[in-house]
């Protein structure tokens, strides 16, 4: 059973820009994909992912945009299927509720 993950709005943002395929995301291009955010909210909510260890990069915390923008990201496949259902968590209740009426 998988651990149930609560994400703030600024995390499942940051999270989907890398996306869930498990391929790294250089930071130049996910820093360009959520532009519209502050420069110090986009560093704390990716730090915290790393820290969280939701999120691998190659540099153990990330500063400053610069360094952001030199790093490369991906999703933690140990984490990943828990995202997916913090995420959409109307999905897992749905796909919860199937598994109850098939067993009876």
């Amino acid at each position: 059973m998988g651990r149930d993950i609560k994400l703030s709005g600024s995390e499942i943002r940051v999270l989907k820009s890398i996306g869930m395929s498990g391929t790294p995301t250089d930071g130049k291009s996910l820093f360009d994909q959520i532009e519209d955010v502050e420069k110090v909210e986009f560093l704390e909510t990716l730090n915290d992912l790393i820290a969280m260890e939701y999120v691998v990069a190659d540099r153990l915390s990330v500063r400053s945009i610069e360094e952001a923008e030199r790093a490369s990201f991906r999703i933690s496949p140990e984490h990943e299927r828990d995202l997916r259902d913090a995420m959409n968590p109307a999905k897992k209740r749905d796909e919860e509720r199937a598994r109850r009426e098939r067993r009876g």
